[in-house]
């Protein structure tokens, strides 16, 4: 399955209460829940003023009804083409 790197621009992302980022997380698990399991969200990770998302899905348009149906801005979408960490050095 194709994995997608999401690129949301929310300003002050970083300055979201808990209670913020419990709802928004809420809100996508539910539109998530009507898209079927074809959509994952992997996880997310919360800078100053963007989010960016990992998530796992057939097709860049499916990642884009989820941003549209969610309310969530998806400013940029890339697809994941490798994976590297410090274990590749050695190899």
């Amino acid at each position: 399955m194709p994995k997608f790197v999401i690129e949301r621009d929310i300003p002050s992302a970083g300055a979201m209460s808990m209670q913020d980022l419990q709802a928004a997380s809420q809100k996508s698990c539910s539109v998530l829940d009507r898209l079927g399991s074809e959509i994952q969200w992997i996880h997310s990770y919360v800078t100053d003023d963007k989010i960016y998302c990992v998530y796992t899905a057939p097709s860049q348009e499916l990642i884009e009804q989820h941003a549209r149906e969610s309310g969530f801005p998806a400013n940029r979408i890339s697809e994941v083409k490798a994976l590297i960490d410090p274990s590749r050095a050695n190899a």
